[in-house]
């Protein structure tokens, strides 16, 4: 099925093996396991196993496994962040995965380029640990609130602190975890963005936006009207189709895993079926499913 690009969706680490059985039917591909800040008391070897006996069943993937928290403070709740990135680089092959994803984290309040140093440090070593392990370490671009100049949690938000932090930590199985939603909430086209970085994508979540380009005309970006909300894919402004042609152009072997629970519409019990729209639009815009060619 590599041939066609996996089409799913993520769902969260902890209740995994409850909640795949009930919307695995819906036609899920793969599945990106999702933990906030810790995996806490989660078995991960047992989790794995009734994960994998559902994967031999449904014919599904895990693409990734993920945990997104501080990992350079450690501050209060992310007092487990960074031994959970080390906790799911040593468990994911038992998932058949090779991607661990999250925030890169920063230190508060300062700018991006004086979380460098720190990021270097951290990564740099789990890093290795991944490489020792064949796991590839792949950064959400979301900017939790922060800015250039502060913010508590991620610094993989902009292409200038991508080019920081892949020159501080120059190995090949460190990448993105792409998604165009949270570029455009920042006014950045993310056609020409993902054209120039999708050597460096290595897992894609399916996130959307819609900007209201009028009310940034009249009031800007300061003012009190909100100017640009996060959508579930097909309900948004990008065209999808030509994201998935950049990624095949470029050799992308991974999936395109919805992020829900953000749309400002299809959302409370409109939830999965704003997700199963996301799903068949997005296998619509791979191409459908996967044709082999007749033999000669």
């Amino acid at each position: 099925m590599s041939e066609q690009m996996r089409i799913g969706t993520l769902v969260g680490g902890g209740n995994a093996d409850k909640i795949i059985p009930q919307i695995v039917g819906h036609g899920f591909e793969s599945f990106n396991l999702t933990f906030w800040q810790t995996t806490g008391q989660t078995d991960l070897p047992e989790l794995a196993k009734r994960v994998s006996a559902l994967s031999d069943e449904h014919g599904f993937v895990v693409s990734a496994l993920s945990v997104f928290g501080n990992p350079l403070t450690g501050a209060g709740d992310n007092a487990d962040t960074l031994t959970s990135w080390e906790r799911l680089i040593d468990h994911a092959s038992l998932f058949g995965a090779n991607i661990v994803s999250g925030f890169t984290g920063r230190l508060t309040d300062q700018p991006i380029d004086e979380s460098i140093p720190r990021f270097k440090e951290v990564f740099g070593e789990l890093t290795r640990r991944a490489a020792d392990k064949g796991v590839r370490i792949a950064f959400e671009n979301c900017d939790m609130g922060g800015t250039w100049k502060q913010g508590d949690w991620n610094i993989a938000h902009n292409p200038t602190a991508w080019e920081l932090m892949f020159n501080a930590v120059p190995e090949d199985n460190i990448g993105l975890e792409w998604e165009p939603c949270h570029q455009m909430v920042s006014l950045i086209d993310p056609i020409p963005q993902l054209r120039k970085w999708a050597s460096k994508v290595f897992h894609v979540h399916g996130k959307d936006a819609t900007i209201a380009w009028d009310i940034v005309k009249e009031h800007g970006v300061h003012g009190p009207q909100p100017f640009v909300w996060h959508r579930t894919p097909g309900f948004g402004d990008s065209n999808w189709s030509d994201i998935i042609t950049i990624l095949r152009q470029n050799g992308y072997k991974g999936t395109i895993d919805i992020e829900g629970w953000h749309d400002p519409v299809y959302k409370d019990e409109l939830e999965m079926t704003g997700q199963v729209h996301a799903l068949n639009y997005l296998k619509r815009c791979r191409g459908g499913d996967f044709i082999p060619n007749p033999s000669v």
